[in-house]
């Protein structure tokens, strides 16, 4: 039987204000009954685990869901899709419930890989408010290999997109707010000389999340749903640029390039209709 991990926690503003502080976004009234934004809930019933029990890479190898594989393997988020069903508000109490949707093995050119679908549930006031699947992949840990360089020019920012500087700093805050040791995201010295990366990798819920804030506008209805693909490695000497368009069904379509025009992270926002 898969094993189900339950939090609950009170939600306090604070982390929501850390966030929008960072990003230079509004934050709505959260005292005043406002509910969190799309995706906002990432800041809220996080997992805290022992340094103890924390692998070489800064993430947990026992008493967490997913345990990964073996030691020794890279970690990544792929995707995910989340729906909310209602309104998250601070000030009450959440309950989160977690645990392991499936599980494949696959091999590919780099050898074995595992593709884990992550569910989460969060209930407020008994009722389910956000319901979520995240696609983490479990990968090899390669010998480091020279990257080919990025190209000399860079594509302006266009009408409509929004460019994030992304610094080394703005990276350790999010981790700071996520509470992710995640050592890829600001120890630049274990991502060159162990994982081979040329540089910190931008989070992929950062890269979610201003889709997200992209995609909705300034508000998002209570019965929506986000599915969001993270395409590509985003290192942080290779900023981040954020557009939208709206599809041909009236859904919102974001996506997330590089400042030379490589696509990282895509997005597709959906809101129910009534």
């Amino acid at each position: 039987m898969t094993e189900t991990v339950e939090r609950r926690e009170v939600l306090l503003p604070g982390p929501a204000q850390g966030l929008g502080a960072l990003l230079g976004v509004p934050v709505p009234d959260l005292d005043g009954g406002a509910g969190l934004p799309l995706l906002w809930h990432w800041l809220y019933l996080l997992d805290r685990p022992a340094q103890a029990d924390l692998g070489r890479d800064g993430h947990p190898i026992r008493g967490t869901v997913p345990a990964p594989p073996e030691p020794g393997r890279r970690r990544m988020w792929a995707g995910g899709r989340v729906r909310l069903a209602g309104t998250l508000r601070c000030g009450e109490e959440a309950i989160r419930r977690t645990s392991v949707r499936s599980v494949q093995e696959k091999h590919g050119r780099s050898g074995p890989l595992t593709f884990v679908v992550v569910g989460h549930r969060i209930e407020q006031r008994r009722q389910v408010v956000v319901e979520e699947e995240q696609d983490i992949v479990y990968r090899p840990m390669p010998a480091r290999q020279p990257e080919p360089a990025d190209p000399a020019e860079q594509v302006p920012v266009a009408p409509g997109e929004w460019a994030v500087d992304v610094s080394p700093v703005l990276l350790f805050r999010f981790s700071a707010l996520t509470y992710n040791a995640h050592r890829i995201h600001y120890d630049r010295d274990y991502c060159r000389d162990v994982e081979g990366y040329p540089g910190l990798l931008t989070h992929g819920p950062l890269q979610a999340i201003v889709m997200a804030e992209k995609a909705r506008g300034g508000g998002v209805s209570e019965h929506t749903s986000f599915d969001y693909r993270l395409v590509a490695p985003l290192f942080d000497h290779q900023g981040m640029v954020v557009g939208s368009a709206t599809g041909e069904q009236g859904e919102t379509v974001t996506a997330v390039r590089d400042v030379h025009g490589r696509q990282t992270a895509t997005g597709t926002l959906r809101r129910a209709t009534r």
